[in-house]
């Protein structure tokens, strides 16, 4: 059975958008593009290493399958290329396309049944990269398996997000951490079941506790 392996690059404020240059994704008027490049350094590229260093294939949404379709082909024979080219492209989209990209091919029909039948095969482990909007389907049918979250130190302050308003309640083991020189914590993290609540209130609350209880109450 393959894992479905999700690759984002985060700001401190959960925005995932656009990581890589202002032409990438400036839907809804996001103009802070490229925000991650100057963050780059020797220790993550040996953390990316160590990401691809496992045969793989990738699964992406249209529109992030559109800018890797527009760039990797074109950048020369450098290790990531390679292994992007070599990879199968697993494209959701709910309309027919045509994929000029080597080794591409698009998830027809039920696109989450798709992703379940991918899953299910004998094969290298599912890489998802960007594909925000894709990603929400994926963590709302509780298909991901890791999440390798890079989070670097900045706040972008809007912008599409890795875990969007309605994502579903869950709790994530931290398996593995990493900082870079310039600061980024490079984070895995796999689910581990449902939230679970405690409290640090008094056993025997406060007639101040109570009172403020009350005023909530009447205020909701």
């Amino acid at each position: 059975m393959r894992k479905v392996i999700v690759s984002t690059f985060m700001s401190l404020d959960g925005v995932m958008q656009a990581p890589g240059g202002p032409e990438e994704d400036p839907t809804k008027g996001f103009t802070l593009g490229g925000w991650s490049a100057n963050y780059w350094d020797e220790g993550m590229n040996a953390a990316m290493g160590g990401l691809m260093s496992q045969p793989f294939d990738l699964l992406l949404g249209r529109k992030t399958y559109e800018i890797f379709a527009a760039h990797w082909p074109y950048a020369g024979d450098n290790p990531i290329t390679n292994l992007f080219n070599k990879a199968t492209k697993y494209v959701a989209s709910r309309s027919p396309q045509k994929l000029d990209w080597v080794n591409s091919k698009v998830i027809e029909g039920d696109v989450l049944a798709g992703v379940k039948a991918l899953k299910a095969e004998n094969g290298p482990d599912l890489q998802v990269h960007g594909s925000a909007n894709f990603l929400q389907s994926l963590i709302d049918a509780g298909l991901v398996d890791e999440h390798s979250v890079w989070i670097f130190p900045v706040v972008l302050g809007h912008g599409k997000r890795l875990f969007e308003d309605g994502a579903p309640a869950h709790a994530l083991e931290l398996v593995q951490t990493k900082t870079s020189g310039t600061g980024v914590m490079m984070n895995l993290y796999r689910p581990k079941g449902a939230v679970k609540a405690g409290t640090f209130a008094l056993a025997e609350p406060s007639a101040a506790e109570l009172a403020r209880r009350a005023k909530l109450a009447k205020e909701a």
